[in-house]
């Protein structure tokens, strides 16, 4: 079992013990937007966080999260006065795409233990730097 698998499985039993009341477990997200933890920035605004990923998987792997959680622990929990800021997300997501891969990136939003989603703070991945394999999981 790879360690993003075994990652996914430990974050999935961590929100069944968490009451399931929306807040969810803290992580290490919860670190980097207090600055307790420092990373390589790349996008801040009132409504999400950009950072650089710590185990990249391609040669650009950022991370853009949003800055307020409001039980957006993964996609499926989103509800529909969330929308402004999934639509925002992926705005921001594209542009920082744009800059970072001219030649074309790809956005991943791992959801739940099988979708291997390891932190349950939603995050898009914004992968790119070299041609990206098709399929991908």
């Amino acid at each position: 079992m790879s360690d993003e698998v075994e990652k996914a499985k430990e974050a999935a039993a961590d929100f069944e013990h968490s009451g399931k009341d929306g807040a969810g477990p803290p992580t290490v997200f919860d670190k980097l937007l207090s600055g307790e933890w420092k990373c390589d920035k790349v996008h801040e605004d009132d409504m999400c966080f950009a950072f650089r990923d710590i185990e990249p998987q391609a040669p650009v792997h950022i991370l853009l999260i949003p800055k307020n959680r409001d039980g957006l622990l993964k996609l499926s929990l989103a509800r529909e006065d969330q929308t402004p800021l999934l639509g925002h997300m992926l705005y921001v997501a594209q542009e920082i795409g744009k800059k970072e891969c001219p030649n074309g990136f790809r956005l991943v939003i791992n959801d739940g233990e099988h979708g291997s989603q390891a932190v349950l703070h939603l995050h898009i991945h914004i992968l790119g730097g070299r041609q990206m394999k098709w399929p991908p999981g």
